[in-house]
Order: structure tokens, then C-alpha cells, then sequence
């Protein structure tokens, strides 16, 4: 049995303003009507394949959840990091836990923020790998190079050993213009997909062998993690005392027993909104537009309206990317959109929201987003998934006013509780004891309007919760 592992992290920031701290790309639709993480989830279901192990962060532990049952995914496992610390840890903490659920299962590291066109082909790599790993190998995946990419590290091969199978001669890291020229030209090297296939066993020996701090930290992390709602909480102290490092860095390259599997199908990291251009369906000018985007007498460019409210119009534009969202626009020259990032910390720095917060707020229970934020008062939409409830709570300085839209509330205000269906509507005074809950089999919709002194949203206290907030 291979166990995916599948690599949920990431700080979103080189698709921005679409991807960001707090809901980073893999969770997105940048690419058809799943996220990326659905897809990644869906690709290695099957025969030959178990139920995944997910290792993410503790603000995506119900996103990942969310997505899991939307796919109708079961995971074996969630492991949640208490600070991202690069992939070396991660890898070895999901080893360490898969070894636990089958000492003999191979295990495969995937990133959850890949575009695989043809997940049956990928699928069918990862078999043509496998006779290697179960041999005590460790497997990584070459992708055919369609360009002098210098974004990717790149991997030389050496002699074939299987149909498909290759000795790593070498890791090359990201090249310069010039390096990646020249590796493209030669028909030996192909770009790094990091994904790694391998068995438990073999990974920790290597991890053990090369970087046994970083395994002991990770063990003894996993050790002491706690059962949470479902989630593995790693523990935070001893995950903190682990050195960050790639599993590149720390294993691959020192590691002898290599091997490499071509992959020739399409297959990319949508590491920018040039390399989304180049996976969009484009018209004949080669212009790819979503949403409510327009192009007039424009060639080789994106355009996509993340918003039901904006209509983006782009005219002229040639070599253009031009993202519009309701609380951000970013438009550049699509040779210059890996710079996105600087533009990133230039608002962080400035302590603009949008640099790291996205619009729409996900919680355990459903999202909400702001339509209104003014002296005063506050207006949200606030969407609840069915059979889901928000925690009792009061508020110090505001209080609330809400207008059921569609579906049917169940309120309580201090002693009293509820139904509130569409059209109806309750006020919650400043104080009160309250909780809404959606008790039906359909989504509820509701309009928030708070009015107060103060409207931040540290400004709770909870009395009880079902998803363990504090």
C-alpha cells in the first residue's frame, strides 16, 4: 500500500492578491472547479493507494477538513505543524506517523499545490517507481522540461536501471539564465517535482543517517502530540526545537540509493500568474480571461475578476496580467509577475490587511466576509454549513443585528432560543449570551449588522465551543 502524504503548508504569497497568508493557493480554484488540495486529495484514491496522511498548519485544519469531505476524501491522518520549519521535518513526522499505521507501506510526499492534467498517467509513474522503493530506493519524480525554467531545481540523470527508472546522477539547484539554457538543451536533465516515493522504513534510516537531529525532533514531537477533534497537534516546544531545512537539503542530495522516474505528461507548480496564463485556455490572441474579465484588442494576457460585483475590462494590454479582486488589484507585466511578492511585503510593511487576510474569513463552522466597515458599524454576510453552530459568545463593546436570507437559524439569546427563518430577523444586545446555529440540511445565509465602539474580532468571550477555540 502507498500512503500519500500529502504537504499542505505555504505562505501564498507568489499568486497574490488570489492566494495569501491566510488562504494560500492550494486551497483556491485557480485551475477548473476544484482546489488544488481537492485535486491532489482525489488524484491517489484507487487501488494500490490508502487513505491519505495531511500535514498543515493549525488556521487550515478545517479548511483541509472541509475540502477532505467535499471530495469525499477520508484521511488516515492530520498532522498539525505548530510552525511551518521547511519540508524536512514535515517528512519525517509523516513518515514516522505512517510507519505507525503500516511499518511496510511505502509512502508518497506530494506538495498539494500542483496542476497534474492527467492524474491516471501521474498515477501510473508512481507504480512505475515502485519496484525501486520496495527495493529500498528512494524515488523522486523528473518532469520533462518544456522551457529554461530557473525557478526549479533540476535533476541530471544518470544510467537507466528500470523501463523509466533512472540513477540521480545529481541534484542542480535553481539555475541562472544561462545554466538553465544550457540544462535545457541537453536532453538528460529535467526539473524537480519534488514528490518523493519511498518506503517509511527507508526514509527514517536516511533521516537517521543524515539528519537525526532533525528525525530525533520530529519523534519526540510526535510523541508528545495531542488528540485534538481528530487532529495531531504536534507539540509546540519540542517542534520549535527542530532544525528548519528542505528535505533536499537534508536528505536527497546526501543519500545514495536515488533513483529518478520521468514523467513525461503535463504537469506544473503554478508557481505564478504567468505560469497560470500558460495553463488557462486561451483565445487566438492568446489571452486567457475568467470571471467578469473582458479582453479588447489584447494579446498574451490574463485577466481574471475574482469578484460577482467587478467587471475587469483590459484594452490594448499586451503582456498583461491583471487580477481583480473586491479588496485588491494587481496588474503587471507578466515577465515581471514573479515580482508579486515584493509588492506583498510592501504592504505588510505598510500594515495593509490585504496583504496577508483574505476577503472572505474561513471558520470550522462556514466563512464570513465583510461588506461594510464604517465609524460604528459593520455589515457581514455570514454563510453556515448544515448541522454547524458558532460557539456561545458575548461582546463587551457592540451589538448585533441579523436577517436570515436563506435556510433557517436556530438563536439563542441568553435564556431564550429561536428558530429564525428566511426573511425574519432578532437582535442580540450588547452583552447578551448568543449562539446561532444552522439545525437544517442546507446552507444558512445571514446579514450581520453590528453597531458599537469597538467591532475587532478579539472582541469575544466564549462560554462554549464544539471546535475547541479558546
Amino acid at each position: 500500500m502507498i500512503i500519500p502524504i500529502l504537504l499542505c503548508g505555504g505562505s501564498g504569497t507568489r499568486l497574490w492578491p488570489l492566494s495569501r497568508q491566510s488562504f494560500p493557493k492550494q486551497f483556491t480554484d485557480v485551475i477548473g472547479d476544484n482546489s488544488l488540495f481537492e485535486s491532489s486529495a482525489r488524484r491517489f484514491r484507487g487501488e494500490g493507494f490508502g487513505d491519505p496522511v495531511v500535514i498543515t498548519g493549525n488556521d487550515f485544519r478545517f479548511i483541509v477538513t472541509e475540502q477532505l469531505e467535499r471530495v469525499g476524501v477520508t484521511p488516515a491522518g492530520i498532522l498539525i505543524e505548530p510552525e511551518g520549519r521547511n519540508t524536512a521535518p514535515a517528512a519525517a513526522a509523516a513518515a514516522l506517523f505512517a510507519a505507525g499505521i503500516d511499518p511496510r507501506a511505502l509512502i508518497l510526499l506530494v506538495p498539494s499545490d500542483h496542476a497534474v492534467a492527467d492524474p491516471g498517467a501521474f498515477r501510473a509513474a508512481v507504480e512505475t517507481g515502485r519496484p525501486a522503493a520496495e527495493a529500498g530506493q528512494i524515488v523522486t519524480f523528473g518532469i520533462r522540461p518544456t522551457r529554461a525554467e530557473t525557478g526549479f531545481g533540476w535533476l541530471e540523470l544518470g544510467e537507466e536501471t528500470a523501463p523509466g527508472v533512472h540513477r540521480l546522477s545529481r541534484f542542480i539547484e535553481k539555475p541562472d539564465a544561462a545554466r538553465a539554457e544550457t540544462l535545457f538543451a541537453d536532453g538528460a536533465n529535467m526539473w524537480n517535482a519534488g514528490v518523493v516515493l519511498a518506503s517509511a522504513r527507508t526514509l527514517i534510516e536516511a533521516f537517521r543517517t543524515h539528519a537525526p537531529a532533525i528525525l530525533q525532533g520530529a519523534q519526540m514531537a510526535l510523541d508528545a502530540a495531542q488528540a485534538d477533534l481528530g487532529f495531531t497537534r504536534l507539540d509546540p516546544r519540542l517542534w520549535a526545537s527542530i532544525p528548519e531545512d528542505s528535505i533536499d537539503y537534508a536528505v536527497m542530495e546526501k543519500a545514495e540509493a536515488v533513483s529518478v522516474v520521468r514523467f513525461e505528461g503535463h504537469w506544473s507548480d503554478l508557481g505564478g500568474w504567468e505560469a497560470v496564463w500558460l495553463e488557462s485556455e486561451q483565445d487566438g490572441a492568446r489571452n486567457a480571461t475568467a470571471g467578469l474579465a473582458t479582453a479588447l484588442d489584447c494579446e498574451r494576457s490574463l485577466l481574471r475578476s475574482e469578484s460577482d460585483e467587478i467587471e475587469l475590462v483590459g484594452i490594448g494590454l499586451k503582456d498583461t496580467v491583471a487580477i481583480a479582486m473586491r479588496d485588491a488589484v494587481m496588474v503587471a507585466d507578466i515577465s515581471q509577475a514573479q515580482n508579486v511578492k515584493t509588492a506583498v511585503s510592501v504592504l505588510k510593511a505598510r500594515g495593509a490587511k490585504q496583504a496577508q487576510q483574505f476577503p472572505v474569513d474561513h471558520r470550522p463552522w462556514g466563512w464570513f466576509e465583510t461588506l461594510v466597515l464604517a465609524d460604528r458599524f459593520q455589515v457581514k454576510r455570514i454563510h453556515v454549513h448544515p448541522g454547524a453552530a458558532l460557539s456561545l459568545q458575548s461582546h463587551v463593546h457592540r451589538a448585533e443585528h441579523w436577517i436570515v436570507v436563506s435556510g433557517t437559524a436556530r438563536v439563542t439569546v441568553d435564556d431564550e432560543v429561536k428558530l429564525v427563518s428566511e426573511n425574519e430577523s432578532i437582535y442580540v444586545p450588547l452583552g447578551a449570551r448568543h449562539r446561532m446555529e444552522n439545525p437544517g440540511k442546507v446552507p444558512m445565509v445571514l446579514i450581520e449588522v453590528q453597531t458599537g465602539s469597538y467591532l475587532g474580532e478579539d472582541d469575544i468571550i466564549r462560554y462554549e465551543d464544539v471546535y475547541a477555540r479558546g
